[in-house]
């Protein structure tokens, strides 16, 4: 079967992907920006990859005709306050018209619960989408999941940040709110059934785990997995504004998520009872053994894919492309070139590694200390971290830097900044061999300002950049 996945770079998207293929179809992936998608070479026979920005007009005979089924994987909720709405539908609709020149025999969407009344702006926009893709000519069928709990995901990493960090918690009265949350991984195999299964055409199906719970539950239940002690405290008192700011600053949220996230946490979000999972064999895990899996995913260090790595979390533009070339000309410049004191393998593995948990080898505290101020200028710090500490993929993040470029074959690590600058800013490590001469890593901050501003950041920040960026490639070249 041949398979259209839109978002195949995204959370869901890069777990469906191989799971699609392993099942013998073949799958046309869809993404805005194929700089940023790197899937393993073991997949590359399998798959085709085309370039399209749902938000876009759209462009005749882009989509190959013989498609047989779609994945619409697409959501836009935090990439504005104020607008989201209008481009999950602008997004939706050049999908239909697109697909109306193919010969698909269904779309399949993964939507929200949204049973109640009274919806928070996010599943409303949820729900018109749906309406979007039902009036178009295709089929589609509905899967409408709540909170997903995986290693990566955005709910399950704001769950753990705030049991992790935090023994006690005054919390918003939001979080007596029921919902049904469900494993990744059956959410994964919801989505790979309804592809056989013909009664799912035209159909809305709810899809959760077999638990009800509160939002404090499972911020208890997530403690008891790890054998912390916490309490929780709800006042009635904190306003939704106070609520987003209480999980910008404790999470590794961005504001805008953040904002989005309160106002649907505020809805009774929980499955209408339907047949589904027995239909297709699936016996749902509970969400203290999806806990505990995501908990095994993450020590072993083998995260498939993270809300992290969206360009939800960043402040910069939503491509890779237009940055992957440095400037040449109207830039700051700081280049160090050190010989490696060791071989060009362990220099190789410490620049890989570099940032998260590893920190940046010299001034980590002055790096902290530009995160926290990035943070308190409304960026995103340095609490993204890495996906996976010994694994680099173009496009994902790394701290407040974004990885343009990851190159192990040549020994080449580009960086983009995603912190608040008056400009922007790249920075490039590279392993040069040259012949008859020993080898030495070449290291260079780029900066291009923007206006006056720029250049007085510049020339105040210099002296701080000559002492870091100097101590840190004699720290990775030693």
């Amino acid at each position: 079967m041949k398979i259209l996945l839109t978002g195949a770079n995204g959370y869901i998207g890069k777990r469906l992907l191989p799971l699609l293929i392993e099942n013998g179809h073949h799958v046309v992936c869809a993404v805005r920006d194929p700089k940023r998608f790197a899937p393993p070479e073991s997949l590359r026979d399998s798959i085709d990859i085309i370039t399209v920005d749902w938000l876009d007009e759209p462009v005749p005979d882009l989509l190959p005709a013989d498609i047989d089924t779609a994945y619409y994987l697409i959501h836009s909720m935090s990439s504005s306050l104020k607008d989201f709405e209008s481009l999950e539908i602008r997004a939706a609709e050049h999908f239909s018209r697109m697909m109306a020149q193919t010969h698909a025999r269904r779309i399949i969407y993964l939507s929200g619960i949204s049973n109640e009344k009274n919806l928070s702006r996010h599943l409303k926009s949820r729900r018109q989408v749906e309406h979007v893709l039902q009036t178009g000519p295709i089929p589609v069928t509905v899967l409408r999941a709540g909170i997903i709990v995986g290693s990566g995901s955005a709910s399950f990493e704001i769950i753990r940040d705030l049991v992790e960090k935090l023994p006690v918690m005054i919390a918003p009265r939001w979080l007596l709110t029921e919902t049904q949350p469900i494993a990744i991984g059956d959410v994964l195999r919801f989505l790979l059934g309804v592809l056989h299964d013909d009664e799912t055409i035209g159909a809305t199906v709810d899809i959760g785990g077999p638990d009800v719970l509160t939002y404090k539950d499972m911020l208890l239940q997530y403690a008891g997995v790890r054998q912390l002690k916490r309490h929780i405290f709800i006042v009635p008192v904190m306003t939704p504004r106070l609520s987003s700011y209480w999980l910008y600053f404790v999470t590794n949220t961005s504001y805008k998520l953040a904002v989005n996230l309160v106002d649907s946490m505020k809805i009774r979000v929980v499955c209408r009872p339907n047949d589904l999972a027995d239909r297709l064999g699936i016996q749902p895990l509970s969400y203290k053994d999806a806990v505990k899996r995501a908990l095994a995913v993450i020590q072993q260090q083998t995260v498939p894919s993270s809300w992290i790595d969206s360009y939800i979390t960043s402040s910069a533009e939503a491509k890779i492309a237009p940055h992957v070339e440095v400037p040449e000309f109207g830039v700051f410049r700081d280049e160090q070139r050190v010989p490696l004191g060791s071989s060009v393998e362990q220099v190789w593995e410490r620049v890989w590694s570099i940032g998260g948990k590893n920190g940046w080898t010299c001034c980590n505290f002055l790096w902290k200390l530009r995160g926290v101020l990035d943070l308190l200028w409304g960026g995103i710090g340095l609490r993204r971290g890495r996906r996976d500490q010994y694994d680099l993929r173009p496009g994902d993040a790394l701290d407040f830097w974004r990885v343009l470029v990851a190159d192990p074959k040549n020994r080449q690590l580009l960086l983009f900044a995603e912190m608040k600058l008056p400009g922007e800013a790249w920075l490039y490590f590279h392993i040069h061999q040259p012949q008859n001469a020993k080898p030495e890593l070449e290291q260079t901050a780029t900066f291009r300002p923007i206006g006056l501003w720029g250049r007085i950041y510049w020339v105040m920040v210099k002296p701080f950049h000559l002492f870091i960026f100097r101590g840190m490639a004699r720290r990775l070249a030693k």
